[in-house]
């Protein structure tokens, strides 16, 4: 895992990243690691910096990665992530989130640990101390979930790395059981979350991660896991936070343009800093309309003003036939149509959406300078809680509850609600409602695997070549389901770490 030399930079790092961000701190008189803790501010730095891999981890080929080899959305794009192109010995974007995946994890070990110690030696009060440890758990358990989504059974460790004794262990750590790792986390947030303040992300101070986002992760493990009771346990804790869905505008509170909304319970924030850093990444670049004629604020044919004529576009994301034309058409009455999609602009129609559109304005960023979208990215909000809860009740055979829930999503984007008919038409139901809820949301290609499905939905229902099945160009296979762990880190782990899914494909 590449972690001597991620161990002596890291928490120093963490702390001088951040000097420019907007969460007020005071990193005065911090010289080195073991004086990291010594008041609450300084507390405060560390966690922050544990928030920083995530940057690098949500851009446009997270976006490819997680909702473009799926069933609903494809991307003809250079970046071959696209494609599946990836191997063990080319892993691509399999890097990004490995290397990020993990020094996320050393920092909030780092940050638990000196967090722990600080309440301990009585430097922070015991409400700053349950904030922070919130804090500092949600983000650590954030990266688990990531790593097992993407890579699926992955070494796992909650040490700090104090030594080289335990430096030398974690370099040679095997691939856990996913569903191991994923309860000593939910065991972990379960010790912390109830301590926190009972708040909605948006209540807390500079949108803070805590409670809401610990439940939320308890409830997306334990899902995995097909511990539904436990989810529901946590899920509940959110539907009591956040209080009934209509309060929430879907179009307020979806647009990754407006930034730290209501219904918001996690996101991906980028800060313009006058003066200092600036925080963007290019998921925008592309999920608006392509091409951009030079000069102009013409996109594939049309104008469209509130874009500007400065905007980088690259080949785009597109929604696919399966899903613009079947699960979410523009003739129907969902609401979410016409930001999820864009088949024209005001009144004209582009040039190239007569089979299928552009992606909708839920991701354009107006004004954009170059490739620097500066949008916030909704990562977990509270319509995919309430999905989540009509999941758990229709595998605990609650069909009535499971259309309850269902019915809250459906109802607040004019859709009627759901007749019940058949378990099985309702369990299709409610996964075809998680498209169209979170679509684009980076989270479908992780609910196909977790359902089982993924290889079978995209080989059906992709139009994109490389994704079908009996096609020259083709590559998918059942092993992509998982992202290959990088050759160059089976290495370092003294061959502990394997890719054997891969090598049985010939990968």
């Amino acid at each position: 895992m590449k972690l001597k030399h991620i161990f002596y930079t890291a928490a120093a790092m963490a702390m001088l990243s951040f000097q420019a961000c907007t969460l007020d701190e005071d990193t005065s008189g911090i010289s080195n690691p073991d004086d990291f803790f010594r008041k609450f501010s300084e507390c405060q730095s560390v966690v922050n910096g544990c928030y920083i891999p995530i940057k690098s981890i949500y851009t446009y080929t997270y976006m490819i990665a997680t909702e473009c080899v799926t069933d609903i959305a494809y991307c003809p794009s250079g970046t071959l992530d696209a494609s599946l192109d990836i191997s063990p010995a080319v892993p691509r974007m399999g890097s990004t989130v490995w290397r990020n995946g993990y020094l996320g994890v050393q920092r909030c070990n780092f940050a638990v640990n000196g967090i722990e110690r600080a309440y301990k030696n009585e430097v922070i009060s015991e409400e700053q101390y349950h904030q922070l440890l919130c804090e500092a758990k949600t983000l650590r358990a954030f990266f688990y979930w990531t790593l097992t989504c993407f890579f699926g059974n992955v070494p796992f460790y909650f040490d700090d790395v104090t030594d080289n004794e335990v430096l030398s262990r974690i370099q040679v750590l095997p691939r856990m059981d996913a569903n191991e790792t994923r309860n000593k986390v939910i065991e972990d947030l379960q010790s912390i979350a109830p301590l926190a303040a009972q708040t909605r992300t948006y209540d807390n101070e500079a949108n803070r991660l805590g409670a809401s986002c610990a439940y939320m992760l308890i409830a997306k493990m334990a899902m995995w896991n097909k511990q539904w009771d436990v989810a529901l346990d946590a899920l509940e804790q959110i539907e009591t936070i956040y209080g009934p869905l209509s309060q929430y505008d879907y179009a307020e509170n979806i647009l990754f343009r407006n930034k730290n909304t209501p219904e918001s319970i996690m996101e991906i924030q980028h800060t313009y800093t006058q003066g200092a850093l600036t925080y963007t990444s290019n998921v925008a670049c592309i999920c608006q309309p392509y091409p951009r004629a030079a000069n102009s604020a013409i996109y594939d044919g049309v104008e469209i003003p509130e874009l500007g004529d400065q905007a980088t576009v690259w080949s785009a994301m597109r929604p696919n036939v399966y899903f613009s034309q079947g699960l979410q058409s523009k003739m129907g009455k969902d609401i979410r149509a016409k930001y999820n999609m864009a088949w024209g602009y005001e009144d004209k129609t582009f040039n190239s959406t007569n089979t299928r559109p552009w992606c909708g304005p839920k991701f354009w960023c107006p004004n954009m300078q170059s490739s620097a979208d500066g949008n916030n990215y909704k990562v977990f909000r509270y319509a995919d809680a309430l999905l989540m809860m009509a999941e758990c009740y229709f595998y605990k055979e609650n069909y009535e509850k499971a259309v309850e829930y269902l019915d809250m999503t459906r109802t607040r984007a004019n859709l009627s609600k759901y007749t019940f008919r058949t378990p099985a038409r309702l369990e299709e139901e409610i996964r075809n409602e998680r498209a169209r809820e979170l679509f684009g949301e980076f989270q479908r290609k992780y609910d196909l695997v977790r359902w089982g499905i993924w290889y079978e939905a995209v080989t059906d229902n992709s139009d994109y070549a490389y994704l079908q099945l009996n096609t020259a160009n083709s590559r998918i296979k059942p092993c992509h389901r998982y992202y290959p762990i990088p050759d160059t880190e089976v290495t370092y782990s003294k061959n502990n770490l394997d890719n054997n899914e891969y090598k049985a494909y010939g990968l």
